[in-house]
């Protein structure tokens, strides 16, 4: 077994992360929380949501964020900065402020696409299609992702053909890289590994990536199982940024302290510097009023204070 030599992460605490806070987060709090994890190494950071503001309050102010983020003096290399954009609506005003790489979310569960924006799946690729090809208009790059791939919260397990058949559907329609959302948390090794097999029969493991919750604990055993497959691309959120809507009380998105220390233990190249990392975790903990939700982040800066 080989496991890759490198590998990239996507930060989407900013987006993913801060899009579960109740309180609002200030503009400038989200743009300097995005430029440390930018100085931390991260190449790519998901900013923000053009999504509508009566939905998503925290998003609200996602034209001002980006604008900022892309006024700051460019570093080199340059981060790329994606952000969600659901519909056409949002893929316009995204545009309108500066976007040069956007997201569209589709299901590899019928409920869960119905409940969560309103359409089938079917759908909601007819309204992604619309999207992909303005992008492609304007040479802007396309990121797809694919909730409930291992599980739904309405339906239960999801057979990974579901999630095969929307990954290829996205692909086809024109996305560089598809990231695979377990979006409950609820995935194992075995059953990670059954759909990433699944998705990469019809899609190369080079264009998928992974975007795993730890709601059950399980998140840095399926990225390590992810890696036996090959696969070279992962989500992750800063501070275990977000919450698991579907659990209550329940962790979100797996912690970027936690990969990036998994990664350093296998020899793994990430691009990423744990210090500053480490930095931009205590920073939006200390903003929000609690400790990072990362135990790694938790034990480094435990010893840090024990010096």
């Amino acid at each position: 077994m080989t496991l890759p030599a490198r590998v990239k992460l996507v930060e989407v605490g900013p987006r993913d992360g801060l899009q579960n806070e109740q309180a609002i987060v200030p503009t400038a709090i989200k743009v300097e929380l995005i430029e440390r994890l930018a100085e931390a190494g991260l190449s790519a950071i998901e900013a923000t949501s053009f999504v509508s503001p009566q939905w998503v309050p925290q998003m609200a102010d996602n034209a001002e964020v980006l604008r900022a983020l892309l006024a700051k003096p460019q570093r080199r290399p340059q981060p790329s900065y994606p952000v969600l954009t659901p519909n056409l609506k949002g893929f316009d005003a995204a545009v309108e402020a500066g976007a040069q790489e956007v997201a569209i979310f589709a299901a590899a569960s019928e409920t869960f696409s119905r409940k969560n924006i309103n359409c089938s799946i079917a759908e909601s690729l007819k309204r992604f299609a619309a999207v992909v090809d303005a992008a492609s208009a304007l040479e802007l790059k396309v990121r797809g992702y694919v909730s409930c791939v291992v599980a739904c919260p309405y339906e239960g397990a999801i057979d990974p053909a579901k999630g095969a058949w929307v990954a290829k559907r996205l692909l086809d329609m024109g996305c560089y890289e598809i990231s695979l959302g377990d979006t409950i948390g609820a995935g194992t090794p075995a059953s990670v590994k059954r759909m990433i097999e699944a998705c990469a029969a019809v899609v190369p493991i080079e264009k998928l990536a992974g975007h795993y919750h730890d709601t059950y604990g399980m998140a840095i055993a399926n990225i390590y199982a992810s890696l036996e497959l090959g696969m070279a691309v992962f989500d992750s959120s800063i501070a275990g940024l977000g919450g698991c809507p579907y659990a209550a009380g329940a962790s979100g998105n797996v912690a970027s302290e936690d990969v990036v220390y998994l990664l350093q233990g296998l020899g793994i190249e990430c691009g990423v510097d744990m210090e500053k990392l480490l930095v931009a975790s205590q920073f939006i903990a200390h903003f929000l009023g609690r400790q990072p939700a990362s135990k790694v982040a938790r034990a480094l800066l435990a010893r840090q204070s024990a010096r």
